[in-house]
């Protein structure tokens, strides 16, 4: 059978008040063209349909247009599991309906994995589908303790009893998969998420979801990745850019091969819909931005402008630019004093102990959680070890990022 990996639609998000409508409409056409031309047996949608659990009535209708175009009136299936920005009743209300179509939705954890017949290969897919398992959603408290890594760690291991048991119906007859709306330890973020864990207690280890699966299907992270080096086991990304830091990232989704007992190997198709998310720096002034403009640069594009001027940028300037390209989303002016003060914030990070450099950078990373003293000395003794120019400077890019300047 042939299967096509999505998730992160985000339905009904909008970009500082622009909509993305349109654009994620595109989209849909693209992927129900996509799955034609590549003979698709089986579509996997790993979460997060909607940008909120309350969705505006456009954005249901353009999930149920999708759901349509995609199951080609049961010509192939649709298995969507709701992530943590889905209402998980909501994703599931309409499954009477929707199975009847070869469209299953799975709104809240089970211990019974989907069973998905294929009739052009004759083949059984078994899903170990788990949708987004917060505590609520569990219907369990996790642990009574405070801890961040016993918390961790007893999320990790139910989520790894969850998925154990789901796997328990793999034959060596059918064709294996997994598909979770989850975090796992070692993916890249970036700012469009909002996160599901808090610090690192919402994570779970790789190994958790290691249960047999020939694939595993990902969803919450926005930027396409492997998971612990793992070519089967990949967050498939967004199929749009929903932050301006996903500006230059390629959107795509996941198609494969899959038979039983058979190695997979993942191929990364690679998505046009959408306007890209750019980031335009204008050292030189309005003049800068006026010659890009008039020389058609990023034309379809949303953009973040940062602008150095010298003089008080005035309203006219800026109703000016947002006239000649309504893609213009932040317009920054940057002054002089601006960067001197920036420069004296570097001078006084250069003055700061390696130890209280590790200490903001570890506040910013945990949600301003302290490390304890074993963390701080296994620090220090790597500085030590290595106590050079670069060792310093990566103190102070930490540093920096503690300070809340952007992760780029």
């Amino acid at each position: 059978m042939r299967i096509l990996h999505t998730a992160d639609w985000h339905f009904g998000r909008s970009l500082e008040g622009r909509s993305r409508l349109d654009e994620q409409a595109a989209f849909v056409d693209e992927l129900a063209t996509l799955v034609k031309a590549e003979d698709i047996d089986l579509v996997l949608l790993a979460g997060d349909v909607y940008d909120s659990v309350n969705p505006p009535a456009a954005a249901e209708q353009l999930f149920y247009e999708a759901l349509s175009k995609l199951a080609d009136g049961g010509r192939r299936t649709v298995a969507v599991i709701a992530g943590n920005h889905d209402h998980p009743e909501r994703v599931a209300a309409s499954s009477p309906l929707a199975a009847r179509s070869g469209i299953r939705l799975v709104g809240l954890p089970s211990d019974r994995p989907l069973e998905v017949d294929v009739v052009r290969t004759g083949e059984r897919a078994v899903i170990a589908a788990l949708p987004y398992p917060s505590e609520s959603r569990l219907r369990e408290l996790l642990s009574e303790e405070t801890d961040e890594a016993l918390l961790r760690t007893a999320y990790s291991e139910r989520v790894g009893r969850l998925m154990r048991k789901l796997g328990e119906s793999f034959t060596p007859d059918t064709v294996n998969l997994a598909m979770s709306h989850i975090y796992v330890l070692g993916g890249l973020e970036t700012d469009s998420e909002r996160p599901i864990q808090i610090g690192g207690a919402y994570t779970v280890d790789p190994s958790s979801l290691r249960v047999g699966a020939q694939y595993v299907a990902l969803g919450h992270l926005h930027r396409p990745q492997r998971v612990d080096g793992d070519e089967t086991m990949r967050y498939s990304g967004s199929p749009l850019a929903y932050s301006f830091s996903e500006a230059g990232q390629a959107k795509s989704v996941m198609v494969f091969d899959a038979s039983p007992g058979k190695q997979i190997e993942p191929q990364e198709m690679l998505l046009s819909s959408g306007r890209p998310l750019v980031n335009w720096t204008a050292k030189g002034g309005l003049s800068d931005v006026h010659g890009w403009l008039e020389e058609g640069r990023d034309a379809r594009a949303w953009i973040n402008l940062d602008i150095w001027m010298k003089e008080a940028m005035t309203a006219a300037d800026i109703q000016q630019l947002r006239r000649l390209h309504d893609g213009l989303i932040h317009i920054r002016p940057i002054y002089p004093e601006m960067m001197s003060s920036s420069e004296g914030d570097t001078r006084l990070r250069e003055q700061l102990p390696a130890e209280e450099l590790f200490r903001r950078f570890f506040a910013r990373q945990s949600a301003g959680a302290e490390p304890d003293a074993e963390t701080v000395r296994l620090f220090l003794e790597l500085v030590a070890e290595d106590d050079d120019l670069s060792s310093r400077a990566d103190a102070e890019a930490a540093a920096g990022w503690a300070e809340g300047e952007d992760e780029g």
